[in-house]
């Protein structure tokens, strides 16, 4: 404790911020790479004139209170204060669109991932560049506004990231992490920055247009991990730290996108290896060994935070439809007067699911859509649940379906890769919410997607830790030391983990679901058609 105290005091920690779906959390780390203290914020979106977005209001007051937090929990450890910091990274949710003015006006409200309202941009772009466009990237939703006439495109100046908004205020520099860049617009993986082709085809499709910006001039410099991105200024240490006690210096990574801080937090930025993100969210990303053979509109190309090429399967919904029906479980217990803690209930949920369920669900259907799915081409949510009336109507079914239903898109992606690509994959490495319940995430993740799942123990500290190794690896490396050398040598080399085999019965009765699912998908459809928001 007092070794820790000595580094926080002499300014040797290294801070790491992740802003992601429903809370926000800060995680500082000691020069060896290990967690020490941590924060946190819980915050969530709002659905403001049918668009999911978060105010730039509440990002600053969560991370001030995030922080603060973080402080509280310093103080209360080691009995000091953090004046200085060695060095801080800013991850984010992946994507989206903030447009700002030459006067650094926020011109329309922060539109997040969670948006599916650019279908018709997706599609025209992923046909130009004969290269997936996602709704959710950047480049998607700015050519949607384009299409839709909407007046703010004129007076754009920047275009950026939360991430990459949070750490533009902390530092002055306008840059991105190419994992966090390639969700904006593709790029060259030869040359690590924007595709200049594929930019040069974009300002071509706008040149009627007469704008006053070309596309170059409005997006954030492309940096790897290890470059320099900037010091920590006077005015970003009090945006951070309302007390006024952190002084400015404080060296800065680039922002990355919450996929590749959770490839770092778990160790995935080598060839054949994979993770997955379970949460509000669920992505799963694999380092690809060569390119795709085709274009699939499933399949996002990415990279890691050193610029490798990534295959990112990325789906909007994940457990936020779980996590109700065990809200819901949660309040029939308290009006029984059952004294049960929410995480019991949780557990109950997941553990009676596994122990007692049909490997099929016994027939039971279910989509878990709060908001749309572009794998399935749902541009809105309708959670449903739905049986026929001679299923297995039993608890563990209903909790199982719920489990399942929440890796339903997320199967039809992977399988494009493993079945179509036959992209060969060692491992996935888990981490989120989903895996909090020790082994039943893990062996439906497992046998869902039929190659081994493994946890490390540092699961639960997620992409908050990663962000904080990429700011520790900026001010840590060794010369010429790549990313994944000083993850094996300074960070995972003692690191344990939990790995599970997928289950032949339980992958068998998922295939039976997911049939169901598929040919489900017109009572979603018609759920979405028929009952308007």
């Amino acid at each position: 404790m007092k070794n820790i105290a000595q580094v926080i005091e002499k300014g040797k920690a290294s801070l790491g911020i992740e802003f992601g779906s429903t809370r926000i959390k800060a995680i500082l780390i000691d020069e060896e790479n290990t967690p020490i203290a941590s924060g946190a914020h819980d915050w969530d979106n709002q659905l403001e004139d049918g668009i999911w977005t978060y105010s730039l209001d509440s990002v600053w007051k969560g991370v001030q209170d995030c922080y603060q937090n973080l402080l509280i929990n310093v103080r209360e450890k080691y009995n000091v204060s953090i004046v200085s910091l060695a060095s801080i990274g800013i991850s984010g949710m992946m994507h989206g669109y903030m447009p700002f003015d030459k006067d650094n006006n926020l011109l329309v409200p922060f539109r997040t991932w969670r948006n599916t309202m650019t279908e018709s941009a997706s599609e025209q772009l992923t046909e130009l560049f004969q290269y997936p466009i996602p709704q959710r990237w950047s480049i998607a939703h700015l050519y949607q506004a384009i299409l839709n006439n909407e007046s703010h495109v004129s007076a754009i100046d920047f275009l950026t990231t939360l991430a990459g908004y949070v750490h533009w205020q902390l530092t002055d520099e306008k840059v991105a992490g190419i994992g966090e860049a390639a969700g904006m617009f593709p790029v060259d993986f030869e040359h690590r920055r924007f595709d200049k082709d594929k930019i040069e085809q974009f300002d071509e499709l706008l040149r009627n247009k007469n704008y006053a910006w070309k596309l170059n001039d409005i997006l954030p410099k492309v940096l790897v991990a290890g470059d320099f991105a900037g010091k920590l200024t006077d005015k970003g240490a009090k945006l951070l730290d309302v007390s006024g006690n952190l002084k400015e210096g404080a060296l800065l990574c680039a922002p990355e996108g919450d996929a590749g801080t959770g490839m770092v937090a778990t160790n995935s930025v080598r060839v054949r290896t994979g993770n997955v993100s379970a949460g509000t969210s669920v992505f799963a990303m694999v380092v690809l060994e060569k390119e795709l053979s085709s274009v699939y509109s499933e399949i996002d190309l990415v990279t890691t935070p050193s610029g490798d090429p990534v295959a990112m399967v990325h789906c909007n919904n994940c457990t936020s439809d779980l996590n109700a029906w065990v809200h819901l479980f949660k309040e029939f217990a308290d009006l029984s007067g059952a004294n049960v803690k929410l995480y019991q209930v949780f557990d109950f949920f997941y553990e009676e699911a596994l122990k007692n369920g049909n490997s099929d669900c016994g027939g039971l259907l279910a989509y878990n859509y709060l908001s749309g799915e572009h794998i399935t081409k749902m541009e809105e949510g309708r959670p449903l649940f739905v049986r026929r009336p001679d299923s297995q109507f039993t608890l563990a079914n209903f909790m199982r379906v719920h489990l399942y239903t929440a890796l339903g898109a997320l199967k039809m992606g992977m399988d494009i890769l493993t079945k179509q690509e036959k992209v060969a994959l060692d491992k996935l490495l888990g981490h989120g919410g989903l895996f909090k319940t020790p082994i039943v995430g893990q062996k439906i993740m497992a046998s869902a997607m039929n190659t081994p799942v493994s946890v490390m123990e540092t699961a639960s500290e997620g992409g908050a830790w990663g962000i904080a190794l990429l700011s520790s690896y900026l001010v840590h490396k060794a010369e010429n030391e790549t990313l994944d050398q000083f993850l094996d040598n300074k960070v995972f080399a003692s690191q344990k983990e939990q790995t599970i085999q997928p289950d032949p019965e339980i992958n068998q009765g998922f295939e039976r679901f997911m049939k169901d699912y598929v040919e489900g998908l017109a009572i979603e459809r018609a759920a979405i058609d028929s009952l308007k928001i």
